[in-house]
């Protein structure tokens, strides 16, 4: 085994199969799909690392446990439609693209959606449609299997559980740093959502999201 390879087994052994990831699909996925092939060349000794790594413009990439994790509760279906909010270098695309259908993946950094487009290009990965725009507070009309945040929101991000099936899943960091909670909400009805807090994290915040009221004395 290479030092490459030692280093991806070890981050899954080490890292993401004790933080609770034991979804046999999922941890097979991220041997598979090459974690350093969408990281910065600058940050490749960095790629199987439990951080956040810079992608520039003020995003980081998601730690790879973190990634994991949020695969797992999504519990994604080959048939599934998702939508990405955030697609930053790709690799979390990449992914999800690999359980579902097709995923649609919002960036608003137009030079990292740029990045992301030739990594997912070098997989020969077909089933994602990229867009650069602002899908912080909503997208479009249609409605997804699964949708997933890649920046942190301060509430409940109530205009994208809109944009769920009956069934849905989404993914999102809420709160405010450094007391943050990764959250899945499951649509039940048009009108009711479950709410499960998965784990404590923080991640950087999307960006242009809605802000709360919030009081000043």
């Amino acid at each position: 085994m290479n030092n490459m390879e030692q280093a991806r087994f070890n981050m899954v052994e080490q890292q993401i199969r004790p933080w609770d990831v034991l979804d046999s699909e999922v941890l097979d996925l991220l041997k598979k799909v090459k974690r350093e092939h969408f990281v910065p060349v600058e940050q490749r000794a960095l790629a199987f690392m439990d951080i956040e790594i810079p992608l520039g413009h003020d995003v980081k990439m998601w730690s790879p446990k973190l990634e994991a994790r949020a695969l797992q509760a999504l519990a994604l279906k080959h048939g599934d439609q998702v939508l990405e909010v955030g697609t930053g270098s790709g690799y979390l695309t990449a992914l999800l693209a690999s359980l579902a259908k097709h995923v649609t993946s919002i960036e608003i950094v137009a030079a990292l959606s740029a990045v992301a487009e030739r990594n997912l290009a070098s997989y020969h990965i077909d089933n994602v449609t990229l867009y650069v725009g602002d899908a912080a507070n909503g997208w479009d009309a249609m409605q997804y299997d699964a949708i997933v945040l890649t920046g942190s929101v301060p509430m409940q991000p109530n205009a994208l559980l809109n944009n769920l099936k009956i069934g849905g899943r989404l993914f999102a960091v809420i709160g405010d740093a450094p007391a943050m909670s990764a959250c899945l909400f499951t649509r039940k009805s048009t009108s009711e959502f479950e709410s499960t807090t998965l784990f404590e994290t923080s991640v950087e915040p999307l960006l242009n999201v809605q802000q709360p009221q919030r009081f000043v004395f």
